[in-house]
């Protein structure tokens, strides 16, 4: 129950344990913050938990926030930072499955650590005490095990979003999930639909960032994903029948995420930029499966899930135009990079040549050097264009619509006229001249 256990805690976490203490009430830190430490990992967030009450913690420092008071707890300020200091407590009914409807005090801190959701998330820690583990999560712990804290049935009716919170820390730490709270996760899953999109989503973002995203997998293998993740599980039934790929679309998919960099944009546009691949399926005369267009079908899925989910307008917006041009054709010569980037962006091609990456890196070994040669060699020429500073729009165009007006030029005629400007121009840089383009303002009328 008690290990030796010598943690590194904040200053201003220490003068919150030591004052309660000197007080004569007990105090921990509670938590992940233990599980991190016991891990070597840098702990993050610190909560802090006694058996002191909210009146009585707030008697004990100056600077306090009511941050809950009717679940027990206290937002201590220390040196203008922030820590949350709840009572010992016990939960009382949980009737949407999310939130506890009244909490009981109490004076037991085995009480307080029984209503957590998994055994290597209920350690208690102070220096006086070391650790304290009642639930054998230091052995959870070490054999990489999530386990729910007594009955999985019973704590995830308390809270539905536990089940997603199990293959989030799954897909984090690398561990696995216990058979018995695996199988209570999937005779449960449908207690998802009782919890809010937004906590759903920063769950899944979460798995999604994590080491090990593929285990997005296991969510759908439990049921899990059919409740936030719609058409996700259809595509494990699609074959690719195709030289160049050896996966079905959603293993390929997987495949595909686990080599990405660990940005968001990327990892989603990567999950959906295949979505399509189910409704546009045909076979030509050999019997050889093709999905044309279905970047525009997964652009349009993609925006129905990621609404769905609640994500902001700009990542939307960034994804779905990703997804779109994901299989665009761009040939490794300088000009047609330069095209590419004025279509894509110079911000987003960057991201664009990482979703390709990863996408060809999840396919068969058919021309794949080759293409990932061709890829590279795409980015190469988009660092140079980048410092050389050539021109990649009307904004970075030599000649202006006042330049035309100024020579008698209106209306849509001026639009006209930069547009063939420009085209030149991203073809051939070194004419972004004004003397250029404007001496020669007859071909481009």
């Amino acid at each position: 129950m008690f290990h030796n256990l010598k943690m590194n805690i904040p200053e201003e976490v220490g003068i919150i344990l030591k004052t309660l203490q000197q007080a004569n009430f007990e105090a921990y830190v509670v938590g992940g913050c233990v599980r991190d430490a016991l891990l070597g990992r840098e702990a993050n967030d610190f909560d802090v938990t006694t058996n002191a009450e909210p009146h009585e913690i707030k008697e004990l420092f100056t600077k306090t926030i009511d941050t809950g008071l009717k679940h027990g707890t206290v937002t201590v300020r220390i040196n203008h930072k922030s820590y949350e200091v709840t009572t010992f407590r016990i939960d009382g009914e949980y009737l949407d499955n999310r939130h506890p409807e009244s909490v009981t005090f109490t004076k037991s801190l085995k009480e307080d650590l029984r209503r957590r959701d998994f055994t290597i998330n209920a350690f208690a820690y102070n220096d006086k005490d070391g650790l304290v583990d009642y639930f054998d999560g230091l052995n959870d712990l070490k054999n990489k095990v999530i386990r729910s804290i007594d009955d999985p049935y019973k704590r995830f009716n308390e809270d539905g979003l536990r089940i997603l919170r199990a293959i989030r820390f799954s897909a984090q730490l690398g561990f696995e999930i216990e058979d018995n709270t695996k199988k209570a996760m999937k005779e449960l899953s449908y207690l998802l639909k009782n919890i809010s999109k937004e906590r759903i989503r920063d769950e899944f973002v979460k798995i999604l960032m994590s080491e090990h995203p593929e285990k997005l997998n296991e969510a759908r293998e439990l049921g899990l994903t059919k409740y936030f993740l719609s058409d996700f599980d259809i595509l494990f039934d699609t074959k690719q029948e195709n030289p160049h790929h050896i996966y079905d679309v959603g293993r390929h998919t997987i495949e595909a995420i686990k080599v990405s960099k660990k940005d968001l944009i990327i990892r989603l546009s990567l999950l959906f930029h295949d979505f399509g691949k189910p409704g546009t399926k045909t076979y030509d005369k050999k019997g050889i499966a093709h999905f044309y267009k279905h970047a525009i079908l997964s652009e349009n899925l993609a925006n129905l899930n990621l609404k769905s989910l609640k994500f902001p307008n700009l990542i939307i917006k960034e994804v779905c135009f990703l997804i779109a041009h994901h299989d665009d054709i761009i040939l490794p010569k300088e000009k047609y990079v330069r095209r590419a980037i004025n279509k894509i962006s110079p911000e987003l091609f960057p991201l664009l040549l990482e979703i390709r990456r990863c996408d060809i890196m999840a396919q068969s070994d058919l021309d794949k050097e080759k293409r990932l040669n061709d890829n590279k060699l795409i980015e190469e020429y988009y660092l140079k264009i980048m410092k050389n500073e050539d021109c990649l729009s009307l904004k970075d165009l030599a000649v202006n619509g006042d330049d035309l007006k100024s020579l008698g030029f209106k209306g849509k005629e001026i639009g006209k006229i930069l547009s063939r400007m420009l085209d030149v121009v991203i073809d051939e840089p070194n004419k972004n001249s004004k003397n250029y383009l404007l001496s020669n303002i007859e071909i481009f009328k």
